[in-house]
């Protein structure tokens, strides 16, 4: 039992340090890994930014010089299964082979062609005793951005809105009110940081001009996205501030060139409208999208059914009359208390 309690401390301290690259590895996954040796950290490493040394490189490399005999007899520790092809940099298998580690244990698959279970035979073929499966569950959560991508060629889709206790989204002439509180507000600045992508729709844009920029966190900017039919909007907006690049979807070309802008998406806007542009933002590499509204925008991802998370705050205010907030079709999974709003989180399983 204390054994299998170290491994569930060991493989923890793999995710919290995953979670330590979020908003810098995009389109790699987060990944956290830990060298232990008779229940003792020796080294431990996660994923810092996109093109550079992964989890298990990072964890070898700091052991101390006078720990490094350890290591062909340590625990190798590891919240993704280890890469087995070449990329930004060698696989990882042949790090864990050439240092001669003889046990791995690793929270859950990594779903990327070439991969995908290959890394696991490469190293039980050459004798190394491995385990899949310790806290599979939270693996899987930490690692499902990267997983929908590689798998289903489309960034992973989160929602995000506000609605009152009443379950209203906005004042019934669409003029902007902002109803959750600055704990909340902050919080999503630090989600902003940590996304490849933010969209709203073009009446969301022109209405409440929004900036969509991480200004209440460290970190980075995501790309900006406007959804627009027509592709009128005015020159302006905030969203096309000198922040952060702007792409614009849109049937018709803007007409004019667009500020600081990463460029237009002729799209037809029709029942596939969805489909098409998370096919092309894919192309782009960008493997996580949050979509801020307003409600038909965010009525459209779920009438399609391409959205895998959703994040809803029920704040303590009341809205009369009002426009109804979009309808989740499932069950909160979690939900946390922040002040005087409440977060929701809701998965589609689909």
């Amino acid at each position: 039992m204390f054994l299998l309690m170290q491994e569930y401390i060991f493989m923890k301290r793999c995710f919290s340090l995953a979670r330590l690259g979020a908003g810098r590895t995009s389109p790699n996954p987060m990944v956290g890994a830990v060298l232990a040796y008779e229940g003792r950290i020796i080294g431990e490493g996660f994923h810092r930014a996109y093109g550079e040394a992964h989890a298990e490189v990072n964890a070898v490399n700091s052991v101390a010089p006078e720990n490094q005999g350890l290591l062909p007899y340590s625990t190798l520790y590891v919240s993704l299964e280890p890469c087995n092809i070449y990329g930004k940099t060698p696989p990882c298998t042949s790090l864990i082979l050439e240092k001669k580690i003889p046990r791995v244990i690793v929270s859950c698959l990594d779903h990327t062609p070439g991969v995908n279970g290959a890394g696991i035979e490469r190293l039980r073929a050459a004798g190394v005793d491995v385990s899949v499966g310790l806290l599979e569950a939270e693996g899987q959560a930490l690692s499902r951005p990267r997983n929908t991508f590689v798998s289903a060629h489309r960034p992973y889709v989160i929602l995000k809105f506000a609605q009152s206790a009443n379950g209203m989204f906005a004042p019934p002439d669409g003029r902007q009110l902002w109803l959750s509180n600055a704990f909340s507000k902050r919080l999503v600045h630090k989600w902003r940081s940590e996304i490849d992508a933010i969209l709203v729709g073009g009446n969301t844009a022109r209405i409440d001009n929004p900036q969509l920029t991480n200004r209440h966190w460290f970190g980075k900017m995501p790309v900006r996205i406007v959804l627009s039919r027509s592709g009128k909007l005015p020159p302006g907006l905030a969203l096309f501030g000198p922040e952060a690049p702007t792409l614009l979807v849109s049937e018709l070309p803007p007409g004019r060139a667009l500020k600081n802008s990463a460029g237009w998406l002729p799209l037809p806007f029709n029942d596939g409208l969805i489909g098409s542009l998370l096919g092309e933002l894919a192309r782009r590499n960008i493997t996580t999208l949050f979509v801020e509204g307003g409600i038909r925008t965010l009525e459209l991802f779920l009438e399609s059914g391409y959205w895998d998370e959703a994040r809803v705050f029920v704040t303590g205010t009341h809205l009369y009359p009002g426009r109804p907030a979009p309808q989740i079709p499932v069950e909160p999974k979690s939900g946390f208390r922040l002040g005087s709003d409440q977060l929701l989180v809701f998965e589609n399983r689909r």
